[in-house]
């Protein structure tokens, strides 16, 4: 029947020359036996029904005629690999840069032939570059530069509405000319509309707008360091970190604000093997990681963070930092132990592979996937002692400074300490020990030592621990501040218990002081 059907109406279109009315819709019952079925495509070529649309479409006078006959021989030439090898001539592609270039031709028609040039070219090498060598590329970047205005984009308007259309189809053309197979010397022209592109992605954020753009800057710079350099060079890279992190501000509001960062996501992700340092100044790794928080996120996205964020630690410390200060390497261990899914791994492990100078410990402990939350606290803590020690360094060189000048204290201060009234010490001494513990006498000495000894003060002196003339002395406060780490609420426990014991030093240090003379404590 569908062999009967196709000779049919191959025949009502030669002799209905005269009617295109019925032209049309011979045409369309004919694309819709065609369309996504390959027997009925390849048959109604060996009839002579390919070749005669195609005449039909060059030869018809009737614009609806010319419009039907395209997209008819586009949807053949999508089911039916022979069709597209057939059709697949030079000559084909002139005729349809003269459709594209003349003045009387409307938008849908410009349309339909941009369609034939899309199907003709997607996954088809020599197509590539038949578009190329005509010069068809070429006007299919003008049509994406002048197709469009920012100030005229209302959908809404139906004439504005089809010049999208076209515009949109454009983009999708020019992704199939560079992409499967990838097409080095079609990304190379390519790249000559990245100016435009840059333009429209700082002017709009309308999905209908981005999602083409995207798909066609991202195919374009895959695996071409010279188009990347290009991109970047723009200040493409620059403008898409700072709609990322737009994006992702907006994405605790919009559903589709989350689902449009991953688009932009997966060119930053092409972009970024030797290029991550560019996005330091938008701490798009912190922004990264609160959008790896979101729970409306599926595998395939926790992926596309995960690897955008490896990309970024893979050649910049600054990022690495970053992703330390924001407890991104908890993160990394927490889906290397609870995730089941070998690609999501590999992606964490990609991280932490990046950050391994700041992970020694890690690779220690690492047995597998046997790791648990308890290991990552653990890291993190050894993470954050390691992070101390710069301060520790500036802390030693202050405590010599102070040292210096309690040489300069000569032997007056020291005989102000050996003649000291007897009476007036055993006075304070008991006063000390009511303070301390009135039930036992032991209890003060070892509180002092324990607090002395904590772990906090262990692990940065080196079992050191600053005397209670420093502690008391004015520059104490400048030795706490150097020592002190910043803003996180492991560190600022640490600073609370070494505070409590400075403090408690402090108190025995008066103590201690009202056994000297006036003039020696002056």
């Amino acid at each position: 029947d569908m062999k009967t059907d196709l000779n049919l109406l191959l025949e009502c279109l030669k002799y209905q020359m005269d009617c295109p009315v019925s032209q049309k819709e011979a045409l369309i019952t004919i694309y819709s036996i065609c369309q996504q079925n390959s027997e009925a495509s390849e048959y109604f070529r060996e009839i002579g029904g390919l070749m005669f649309i195609n005449d039909l479409a060059k030869s018809s006078v009737h614009c609806i005629v010319k419009e039907a006959a395209l997209f008819t021989l586009g949807v053949i030439i999508e089911s039916n690999v022979y069709c597209q090898q057939t059709l697949c001539t030079s000559a084909l592609f002139e005729d349809l840069i003269l459709f594209l270039i003349n003045k009387d031709s409307g938008v849908n028609l410009k349309r339909m032939s941009v369609y034939v040039i899309l199907v003709l070219i997607s996954n088809n090498s020599n197509g590539q570059t038949y578009v190329r060598d005509t010069g068809c590329i070429g006007l299919l970047l003008q049509l994406f530069r002048t197709t469009l205005s920012a100030s005229k984009m209302n959908l809404s308007d139906e004439n504005a509405n089809q010049c999208y259309q076209l515009w949109s189809s454009v983009c999708s053309t020019l992704c199939a000319c560079v992409n499967n197979p990838q097409n080095e010397d079609n990304q190379n022209i390519c790249c000559s509309v990245f100016p435009y592109a840059k333009e429209w992605l700082e002017s709009c954020t309308e999905p209908e707008i981005v999602r083409p753009i995207c798909s066609f800057v991202g195919l374009t710079v895959a695996n071409n360091s010279y188009v990347q350099k290009y991109f970047v060079s723009v200040g493409g890279l620059d403008t898409l970190a700072k709609v990322l992190i737009k994006l992702m501000h907006d994405s605790c509001m919009s559903h589709s604000s989350t689902k449009l960062a991953f688009i932009f996501l997966q060119i930053i992700f092409n972009l970024l093997a030797a290029m991550g340092v560019v996005l330091t100044k938008y701490h798009t790794v912190s922004e990264l990681l609160k959008l790896l928080s979101n729970d409306t996120l599926d595998t395939g996205e926790k992926i596309s963070i995960i690897l955008t964020i490896g990309h970024c630690t893979e050649v910049c410390e600054e990022n690495q930092c970053e992703l330390l200060q924001n407890n991104g390497l908890p993160l990394m261990i927490q889906v290397l132990t609870e995730s089941q899914d070998e690609e999501l791994i590999k992606a964490a492990t990609f991280v932490l592979q990046n950050c391994k100078q700041m992970t020694e410990q890690l690779s220690l402990k690492i047995n597998g996937n046997s790791l648990n939350m308890n290991n990552a606290e653990e890291l993190d803590t050894q993470v954050r002692k390691r992070s101390l020690q710069d301060y520790w360094k500036k802390a030693k060189e202050i405590l010599h400074r102070i040292n210096l000048i309690e040489k300069e204290h000569d032997e007056e201060s020291v005989q102000g300490r050996v003649f000291v009234d007897r009476s007036s010490e055993d006075n304070i001494e008991a006063s000390k020990y009511h303070e301390a513990n009135p039930a036992d006498p032991k209890t003060y000495i070892e509180r002092t030592h324990k607090e002395v000894h904590c772990p906090q003060l262990t692990f940065m002196s080196d079992d050191k621990v600053l005397p209670p003339s420093v502690n008391s002395s004015p520059l104490k406060n400048e030795i706490v501040n150097a020592v002190n780490p910043v803003n996180t609420s492991t560190r600022q426990s640490e600073q609370s218990n070494i505070l409590c014991s400075v403090n408690e030093l402090r108190t025995d240090s008066v103590f201690q002081s009202h056994s000297i003379n006036k003039k020696t404590t002056c």
